[in-house]
């Protein structure tokens, strides 16, 4: 297994495209980035919630948000993405570099180490960070993220969830997905913790007891450990887990139940969906006015179709906000016609999960960006891994 974060191979060769959003929107370019890297020693590699990084022997350093489809591969090791490849026959599956990369990259020695980057849906981010290697979380984007429930357990604790939820007055899935409360949580995992916790999405989070929000942190460490564990294959997860469920909405030949006949439902509250279980997740204080309960019905089939056409990689329920990172507020401009207004950059938006490793230095690329990086197993979803859906 190549370990060039742990060997501290030197990078020999990078190739890098100059994509205007990947490189563009964060302030850099292929080139720039391919600059940056040649010729220098990989130290370490780490993650926190959906971004990862390599700290180099001297900065600035590629700090990497994997949006809804970014990926790492390392050529000859298998990924989730190999899995999800060859489940879909592809034929292109060991093409290097792969299929949408933005960089390849090469290590000096023998054997080489060869890793790329991909990005289907171009919602990924990658910057150059100036600053010392150990400082890196310390500064922007990371430092605008809250911990991660899998890396950061020793800030991650229960006393600190429950100060988050008992300090806002908002529905407990959404300060879940909030990424500047904690990193890493998408929608399926959420819908997963809440699922395993009994307790329903839209409640208030500065009304739960403190039973509940043991559970629920009990709930949140458990989804997120074993996600990473699993490295984000879904064929991995629990067979309990609402997750080989929940992707009915709009969907043809839905479930609309769970196999024990529980009945499965979706919430739509400020534009986002939530799979809940009625039976199993109770009310038990204040919740959202005016929630949607709607069944899975399945959708008009040119709608289907339409869904689909978007890509083979998403479910049709995926947020594309979850692609985007929590970055600082910035002002808007107010565009002259038909008074719309436009983001100057990304909005502060949620990305899911998927996390990884203990705090320090991680012992592979491969591990890290597993765990980081979006569950692409049965399904390609956000989720979490180790870091970090």
């Amino acid at each position: 297994m190549p370990e060039i974060a742990e060997v501290g191979k030197k990078i020999s060769k990078v190739v890098a495209q100059d994509d205007s959003n990947v490189f563009g929107k964060v302030g850099t370019t292929g080139s720039a980035f391919q600059a940056a890297l040649t010729g220098k020693r990989v130290m370490s590699a780490g993650s926190q919630g959906k971004y990862f990084w390599l700290e180099l022997d001297t900065p600035p350093h590629p700090v990497m948000h994997f949006g809804m489809t970014g990926w790492i591969h390392i050529r000859g090791e298998q990924t989730a993405y190999t899995r999800y490849a060859d489940r879909m026959n592809n034929a292109d599956k060991e093409a290097w570099p792969p299929k949408f990369w933005k960089f390849h990259l090469e290590t000096e020695g023998d054997p080489k180490v060869c890793v790329a980057y991909t990005d289907a849906r171009r919602f990924g981010r990658i910057r150059l960070v100036d600053c010392p290697g150990a400082e890196i979380r310390s500064n922007s984007p990371l430092v605008e993220n809250g911990p991660d429930p899998v890396v950061d357990r020793e800030i991650f604790t229960e006393e600190y969830l429950s100060k988050k939820m008992k300090g806002r007055h908002v529905p407990i899935k959404a300060l879940l997905l909030d990424q500047a409360m904690i990193s890493g949580i998408g929608n399926w995992v959420g819908d997963e913790i809440m699922y395993q916790a009994e307790l329903h999405p839209e409640q208030y989070s500065d009304d739960f007891s403190d039973a509940e929000i043991g559970k629920l942190y009990k709930a949140i460490c458990y989804v997120c450990d074993t996600a990473v564990k699993n490295l984000g294959d879904s064929d991995q997860f629990p067979k309990d887990w609402l997750f080989h469920h929940r992707w009915g909405k709009g969907k043809k030949d839905a479930a609309k139940t769970l196999p024990n006949g529980e009945k499965i439902m979706f919430l739509q509250v400020g534009g986002r969906t939530s799979c809940v279980v009625p039976s199993r997740q109770k009310k038990t204080g204040r919740v959202v006015a005016g929630v949607k309960e709607e069944e899975p019905e399945p959708e008009p089939e040119t709608k289907i179709k339409k869904e689909k056409k978007k890509s083979r990689f998403f479910d049709a329920d995926q947020d594309e906000s979850d692609s985007q990172e929590t970055q600082p507020k910035k002002r808007t401009k107010k565009l002259s016609q038909k008074g719309v207004k436009k983001e100057d950059d990304e909005s502060p938006s949620i990305d899911g999960a998927d996390l990884k490793p203990k705090k320090g230095s991680r012992t592979t690329v491969e591990k890290s960006a597993a765990a980081a990086a979006p569950d692409t197993g049965r399904r390609r979803s956000t989720r979490l891994s180790k870091s970090a859906s």
